[in-house]
Order: C-alpha cells, then sequence, then structure tokens
C-alpha cells in the first residue's frame, strides 16, 4: 500500500528556498556552482580570480529551466545520507554532467553502477517527478520508493524522440539497500535517463540527420547532448555524425537507406571534429569504408554535408572521408552535394485562388522589400480567356516542375489535372467524390498525385499515379474513423502530413508512406505508422511543410490564441512561431528558406511573410495559397 507522496519532488521542495539539507540546497548549490563557473570562465579576461564565499542562496526548480550553455555537476552523496536524500539526490545527478555520469553512479551499488546502461533510453516527464515512499517494503536492510510523472515522451537508444499522446503516468519503483559500509545505496534503478521536460530541453537538442529514398535526402530528426556527451566525450557534432553512421530511426527505417557500409564507425579514439580554415570538415572512419566506389562515398559524404550543414550557421563549403589510415577516400563540395541530394527544385511562383475563382500566380523573380509583382492568372485550359471563361477552381496544387496543375472545382466534387505550358480544352475529371467534398490535392516528387475525398459513406485517400493513372485507395493504418479535412506530403515523398477530424478535434499526424519494392504491384502503396506531428496544440487548422523536413503548423494550445509555429516533424517541441498570425486560416512554406511564407484570412486575403520582415498584404479576396508540391 502506497503512502502519500514526501515532501520533496525532483520539481524543488516546498518550504524555506534553499534550507540547508533539503534537496532544494543540493540543487541551488549546483547550479551556483555551475553559473559560478560558467561566469568566471567567461570573465576571466577582465580578472575573474574566485568564487563569493558567502551571500545568499536561493533554489532554483527544475521546471524554471537553465540556461542551456551552463554546465551541471550532480552533488555526490553524503555520508549517512537517508534513503530519500539518495533517491532525490540520484533524480538530480542524472541531468549533470559528469564523465560517464559518475556522480549518478555514487548513488548505485557496485552492481548497479556497473550494469545500469543511462544511454539505452530517455523517459521526458511534463512537470516534476514525484518520489513516493512504499509502506509495509521496507526493513533494516531494505527501502523501497515509486518514482511517477507524467510520461511526456521516450527518447531509444536511436535518439529518435516518440511523444506519448496519451498522457500515460509514468511509474518506477527504485529499491534501496544497505551496502557493505552500511550506507544506503540504490540496487534497482531506472532502466536509462528519467528527466523533466524543462532537464531535457536543456541537455538536448534536435538535430537532422540525412539519408536517401529513390535518390533523394530525407532528413531523420534525433536528439543529442548540447555539450561533451557524459559517456562517450564526444561534443555535439561527433555525437551527430556517429548517430548517422549508425543508420536510420525506426520509424524512418523502412523507406530510406544509408550508403555507408554496414559496421561503418568513426576511426577509434574519435572525439571531436572541426572545420579548417579553408570550411572543410575532414571525417576518419573505420576500416569497414576503405574500399567503397567513388559513386558510393560521394553519396556518404553528402549525407554527411546535409547533417553538419543544418547544425551550425559556419559556413561549410567542403566535406571529405578519411580512410581508416588517415588518406583521403573522397570529398563533396556544396555544389556536388547539391546535385547529388536531388532535391526539390527551388519555386519559380507562388500560386493561390484569387476572388474570381482563378488559379493565379505571382512571380518570385523579382525580391521587392515592400511588393511583388502582379498576379496573372496561370496559363492553359485554366486561363480566363480560355473555353469561354475556364474552370472555378476550389483548391490546387502544382507540380515540383511547375508545368501541371491539379484543380478541385469550386463545389469539391471533381479534380482535374491540367498542363500549365500548353493550352487546350479542359480534361475530364481524373476523380470524383459522389456525396462528398475532395480536399485540396498534393503533388509528390516523383510525379504522382494525392488527395482525400470526405464522402461520409466512403471515406478515403486516394493516389493517382503519375497524375494521370487510375486512382488507386491507399490503406492508412490507424486512422480508425477520423476523416481527413487536410493533406501534403513532404518533397522526399516518404512523409505525408494528414489533418484528421475526429470528435470535432482536428489534430494533426504524420504517416509513413511505404511503396512495394515489386512495381507492379503499384496498388499496395500505404500509409503507416501515424504519430502525431503537434501533440502541444489542442486544435490544428492549417499545415504545410518547411524547411529541413519541419511542419509550419497553425493552431491553437489549450487556453492560447490561433498562431503558426514551425514544428519539429516528430513531434518533439515546437520551434519559433510567426509573430501576428492569429487570423491566418491557410499557410503555405517554400522548402527554399529565402522565400516568404504565405497565408490567408478572410479579413485580409493572401498575406506574405518575407525573411527577416513583417506581414504584408499581397492580395485582397485571395485564398488557398499555395507553393509548388
Amino acid at each position: 500500500m502506497d503512502a502519500e507522496p514526501d515532501s520533496t519532488s525532483a520539481a524543488g521542495v516546498p518550504g524555506v528556498p534553499g534550507a540547508p539539507g533539503t534537496r532544494g540546497d543540493r540543487r541551488a548549490r549546483r547550479l551556483a556552482g555551475a553559473i559560478g563557473g560558467a561566469l568566471c570562465g567567461a570573465l576571466l579576461a577582465a580578472g575573474c580570480a574566485s568564487m563569493p564565499t558567502h551571500g545568499e542562496v536561493t533554489e532554483v526548480q527544475a521546471s524554471q529551466g537553465v540556461d542551456s550553455q551552463v554546465r551541471v555537476f550532480g552533488v555526490p552523496p553524503a555520508d549517512k545520507a537517508s534513503p530519500p536524500e539518495i533517491v532525490d539526490g540520484f533524480l538530480e545527478a542524472m541531468t549533470s554532467d559528469d564523465p560517464q555520469l559518475e556522480t549518478a553512479r555514487k548513488y548505485l551499488t557496485e552492481d548497479a553502477a556497473k550494469s545500469w546502461k543511462p544511454a539505452s533510453s530517455i523517459t521526458v516527464l511534463s512537470g516534476g517527478i514525484t518520489r513516493v515512499s512504499v509502506q509495509g517494503d521496507k526493513d533494516a536492510d531494505g527501502h523501497r520508493f515509486k518514482v511517477t510523472g507524467k510520461r511526456l515522451a521516450t527518447v531509444d537508444e536511436r535518439s529518435a524522440y516518440q511523444p506519448d499522446t496519451g498522457g500515460a503516468r509514468y511509474e518506477e519503483f527504485i529499491q534501496l539497500v544497505h551496502d557493505k559500509n552500511k550506507q544506503w545505496r540504490i540496487a534497482s534503478p531506472p532502466g536509462g535517463l528519467v528527466l523533466s521536460e524543462s532537464d531535457f530541453q536543456r541537455i538536448f537538442r534536435p538535430v537532422n540527420k540525412y539519408y536517401f529514398a529513390d535518390g533523394t535526402l530525407v532528413a531523420d530528426p534525433v536528439y543529442v547532448r548540447q555539450r561533451t556527451d557524459p559517456d562517450t566525450r564526444m561534443d555535439p557534432l561527433t555525437q551527430t555524425v556517429r548517430s548517422l553512421l549508425a543508420g536510420p530511426s525506426k520509424w524512418l527505417g523502412p523507406v530510406v537507406n544509408s550508403n555507408f557500409p554496414t559496421g561503418t564507425e568513426l576511426r577509434g579514439g574519435t572525439k571531436s571534429l572541426t572545420y579548417d580554415s579553408q570550411s572543410t570538415l575532414r571525417v576518419p572512419l573505420n576500416e569497414k569504408a576503405d574500399n567503397v566506389a567513388h559513386p558510393q562515398c560521394q553519396k556518404m559524404a553528402t549525407q554527411l554535408f546535409y547533417t553538419v550543414r543544418d547544425m551550425t550557421t559556419s559556413r561549410l563549403d567542403r566535406v571529405e572521408l578519411l580512410r581508416s589510415d588517415g588518406s583521403s577516400l573522397c570529398a563533396v563540395t556544396e555544389a556536388a552535394a547539391a546535385a547529388i541530394a536531388n532535391r526539390a527544385p527551388a519555386p519559380r511562383y507562388q500560386y493561390y485562388v484569387d476572388k474570381d475563382r482563378r488559379l493565379v500566380r505571382m512571380s518570385l523573380a523579382v525580391e521587392k522589400e515592400d511588393q511583388q509583382d502582379p498576379a496573372e492568372p496561370v496559363p492553359g485550359p485554366l486561363s480566363a480567356t480560355a473555353n469561354g471563361g475556364g474552370l472555378k477552381v476550389g483548391s490546387a496544387a502544382v507540380t515540383y516542375d511547375e508545368h501541371r496543375a491539379a484543380v478541385v472545382s469550386e463545389d469539391g466534387r471533381a479534380l482535374h489535372v491540367v498542363s500549365l505550358t500548353t493550352a487546350g480544352a479542359l480534361p475530364p475529371p481524373v476523380l470524383t467524390s459522389k456525396a462528398g467534398k475532395l480536399t485540396a490535392p498534393s503533388w509528390d516528387a516523383r510525379g504522382d498525385l494525392w488527395i482525400a475525398d470526405q464522402d461520409p459513406q466512403n471515406p478515403a485517400l486516394w493516389r493517382v499515379p503519375g497524375g494521370t493513372g487510375t486512382p488507386q485507395k491507399v490503406d492508412v493504418a490507424g486512422l480508425d474513423s477520423g476523416q481527413i479535412g487536410q493533406l501534403r506530403v513532404s518533397s522526399d515523398g516518404v512523409r505525408i502530413a494528414l489533418l484528421v477530424t475526429k470528435d470535432n478535434r482536428r489534430n494533426l499526424y504524420i504517416g509513413r508512406i511505404e511503396r512495394p519494392e515489386d512495381k507492379v504491384d503499384a496498388a499496395a502503396v500505404s500509409v503507416r505508422e501515424l504519430r502525431s506531428a503537434a501533440p502541444q496544440m489542442e486544435t490544428v487548422t492549417a499545415m504545410s511543410w518547411a524547411p529541413r523536413g519541419r511542419l509550419l503548423v497553425v493552431g491553437r494550445e489549450s487556453g492560447g490564441v490561433v498562431q503558426a509555429r514551425y514544428m519539429l516533424a516528430d513531434g518533439s517541441m515546437v520551434a519559433a512561431s510567426l509573430p501576428g498570425a492569429t487570423g491566418l486560416m491557410g499557410v503555405a512554406a517554400s522548402e527554399d528558406e529565402k522565400k516568404p511564407v504565405v497565408g490567408y484570412s478572410d479579413e485580409d486575403g493572401i498575406v506574405w511573410l518575407p525573411p527577416g520582415a513583417q506581414w504584408r498584404t499581397a492580395a485582397s479576396g485571395g485564398r488557398g495559397p499555395v507553393y509548388p508540391g
């Protein structure tokens, strides 16, 4: 039977801040030391010589967060520390930067310290961690505690983040025993690290590593330490390269491949990687990669180039791979890597549906601070003068080469695919909805067209091979009874974002697009392993893929207002938000970060947000803005 929670928790100690002997005092001392050391290092040239020996000590709670540049070191167990103090000290020491987490291991028995593998997994808890004493299960030789909290997410051994959208309760039992010196020590620690959300965000940072899918690079988001990893002693850049060599995350693994031979690792003893004066990164590998052919090596170097480039604002001109003996294996420049990566071309136009329900476009060739070229109707069968006025358009999508458009009629019933390069009659629809409406369509990089039918009796996700083939119904595992309201396929063609309405709520999910190796059975294309892409949002209004595998999401958190934010595709955390976007009903972002974000609202019509500028109205009365894709 469980007793009431003890008065202390990982979020801090009620009562007098920093009271001697309390957990708050220990945390205050370790953070004060860390902050003081950091400040002393920063001010060394100005004469910082010693730490103050007196003054007020203030408790710092985990929920308040700590600057990510501050190094934190645990406090070892005091002599004759009580069982509650041992548990609290261990939970705090797990958040430290000690090499090999040595301080945390001091709270464990000798056997537990040897077998404990903190790198095996990370459990992230929202809020604090509560320690509860378990009654009726302790005696002179043992003491048992239950550690609880609300599970926010887990991070696996591949460093991939998986949010827990069900709000499951975390519960772990910790057994204490007397060691040979009659000191209380933990005999059964948690399998990996257990961190509060604020500690996780302080200690870890998100990065993208890159793999290939059908010749196109795909971003695979993972987490690495902000500073030197306590286990490997590698800096963040080296940690990321090591993770890249280990292979893709489990979720993305079935649809991507790595060009590094199995078993490829960094050459033994490599703890740090840096650029040289020529902005070149040299990466030493082990013998597994010594004899790869030049084309394969170029793809390996391209994976590394984009992985490293995303991590820093410093210029990277070249990546060179080295054999195990230190000789050069191959190298790629920025231009060569861009050609091998086969990424989507930069858009020439931005498209939207104007107030007269025509598909129009605005040129992106001329960059102006306060204006842009006026919109013009797209050429071809949709032109206002073609066929006596053309089709009234409800929504549209344009191929990446901007040669064709997929348009849904204003009533939402018919899907047409038309040329944007040649005139002619409006072709017949490739898909119609019998009793519902079609969503806005989306093209993938392979030239296939995706759309959902909102027919209440027969809702379905459809793929039109090549944009002109026979529509094929796509199985979406885990969709259950939800209805797809919006969809967007990523430019790499292996992920699809689905805005699903269920029980009067709109939630955003990411699915993995699996294509059969047997090209004859093309109808077997399916969407697997849906996962929440915006668990922080109570409801989502609109979304678009954005640069570096992110999503731009318009939505509202619980108790908040509607806003547009960049989200990481693994659902892990919110990145930067866009100011002044509370009224947006739709949004579009380009893979090219130099192009403006485009949105629309009933009040303002089409609005643009160029990089480093403010929102401005581009066209009144427009709706449905899209970039190619």
